[in-house]
């Protein structure tokens, strides 16, 4: 499990950093995203919780979570809503290929690309719901609906504290 190397990372958020505004003003103006959300999400990630991002095109996982206890691989899906229109939104395509523990969905204000919560799911359970019968989406694709990874997984930003 390799991290980006520091001098890359840090350039890749500077980019990062520099793109976001200019990816939530393109979706203002034109009303479609450019293409970055997964990129942002990660990124914005990484940022609130610590993650260490790894290397672009790594299979299975997108950052390392470093606990007491253990290294966890994280995958990050991002997603970009409006907060004040309630609709159905899917999440991308997970990935079940490759190693992961944990599944992360990050929702952006598409107005803003800025964070509004972060949830988490063991991959066990999320991988347990895209093998559920009954939905062409969620088995041939392998996207869930925001509402049901929900559903299986928690709330882990802001927290109550309110960080």
């Amino acid at each position: 499990m390799d991290a980006v190397p520091k001098s890359a990372a840090v350039r890749l958020k500077e980019i990062l950093a520099a793109v976001k505004p200019l990816a939530a003003e393109y979706y203002r103006i034109s009303g479609k995203p450019l293409g970055v959300t997964g990129e942002i999400a990660e990124y914005v990630t990484a940022e609130l919780l610590g993650l260490e991002l790894v290397p672009p095109r790594t299979a299975g996982y997108d950052a390392l979570r470093h606990t007491a206890a253990s290294l966890e691989r994280v995958q990050i899906k991002g997603r970009a809503y409006d907060p004040a229109v309630r609709s159905t939104q899917r999440i991308g395509t997970i990935k079940p290929e490759g190693p992961c523990d944990v599944v992360m969905l990050v929702l952006l204000h598409n107005g803003t690309l800025d964070p509004v919560e972060i949830w988490e799911a063991p991959f066990s359970s999320v991988f347990a719901r895209l093998a559920e019968p009954g939905s062409k989406s969620r088995n041939e694709r392998g996207a869930l609906a925001v509402s049901d990874f929900k559903r299986i997984g928690s709330k882990i930003w802001p927290t109550e504290q309110g960080s």
